[in-house]
């Protein structure tokens, strides 16, 4: 009697799980194929009053979009996408995309929620994805604590408290090795994404600066009832985010060079557009912007042709210094 009770009150959830997965606009269904599917997913017998009323249930009551076309004297069904809780297909692809390639995700993790991805999506979407490939060099990290410390680290974030944990880094010795750098208590304010890595935004205990700690890099946190440092403003997290290139270095610098007009496209990427750039000849601009030293050196030396240092002249020495040492060798 159980079984029958529950048999009969699962029949809207079965003709939604089969509608979700098994339809679209180019793959309605008639009410025999729902109960076809029903039976052969579920083991449970429908007749067509029984679809017909579900389906009337999940419209009426339960607001599910599900669209009736008329062919002949036969209805067809299939489930509309609702805007608001789900995902459409490119948007899927895209964070199936994402997660594949980015590199603070360890591969089983990212093959778990792409899974869970495909999971949201009908089998029409599937086949589109049955020869998707990764093309990625080894380089995503191997700590399996990456989702946990999201969860703990937005916890701590939003209980207001302190954290401690363990950092790691890579070391010769002789071999590559993943090694303990040191052990933290921080009050944490933030994560934010920046070049494919997450960075947690914190002050250290003792320290007056705002850091940036990556998230792979954290082992065994452990949230602490004490309550966050005091003084931090929102202000002075945006001032770290914008200063700060590739996560390198915390203290920003007003920098001014004159840059060939082929970089601009990657000048924007690199430094979003909340920089001052103006054209200064027919080949070159003027680009003015408050970020750290450290970062910039990195771009700079990577960009060397196309760049010319106007303003801090220590960057501009700092640069000579590195190309003479290197030629001398």
């Amino acid at each position: 009697m159980a079984k029958n009770y529950h048999e009969k009150n699962g029949n809207a959830l079965y003709i939604i799980n089969i509608l979700k997965k098994y339809s679209d606009a180019e793959h309605m269904l008639s009410v025999l194929d729902i109960i076809k599917y029903i039976e052969n997913i579920y083991g449970v017998k429908n007749d067509r009053r029984t679809i017909e009323r579900n389906i009337e249930l999940l419209k009426e009551k339960l607001d599910y979009d599900i669209d009736i076309v008329k062919v002949g004297n036969k209805n067809y069904y299939y489930l509309i996408n609702n805007p608001d809780i789900d995902f459409e297909p490119g948007e899927i692809r895209a964070i199936i995309d994402t997660f594949s390639y980015a590199t603070f995700i360890p591969p089983t993790i990212s093959q778990e929620i792409i899974t869970k991805c495909q999971n949201m999506q009908n089998i029409y979407e599937n086949k589109k994805l049955k020869d998707y490939q990764i093309y990625s060099n080894n380089i995503k990290t191997n700590n399996m604590e990456i989702i946990k410390n999201i969860e703990d680290i937005n916890t701590a974030i939003y209980k207001q408290v302190k954290i401690s944990f363990d950092y790691y880094k890579y070391e010769l010795n002789p071999t590559l090795k993943n090694v303990k750098a040191g052990s933290f208590k921080v009050s944490p304010y933030t994560v934010i994404y920046s070049i494919q890595e997450l960075y947690l935004i914190a002050l250290k205990e003792g320290d007056k600066e705002l850091k940036k700690f990556r998230l792979d890099r954290i082992k065994n946190i452990k949230i602490s009832e004490e309550k966050v440092a005091k003084g931090i403003r929102k202000a002075d997290i945006e001032k770290i985010v914008k200063a700060a290139i590739s996560m390198y270095g915390d203290v920003g610098e007003e920098i001014t060079v004159l840059c060939d007009n082929s970089l601009l496209d990657n000048v924007l990427e690199v430094f979003g557009k909340d920089i001052n750039i103006t054209k200064y000849d027919a080949n070159r601009f003027k680009l003015i912007m408050n970020k750290d030293l450290e970062g910039f050196k990195y771009y700079l030396l990577r960009n060397l042709e196309y760049i010319e240092i106007i303003k801090p002249q220590k960057l501009k020495t700092e640069i000579a210094n590195i190309l003479k040492n290197y030629l001398a060798k």
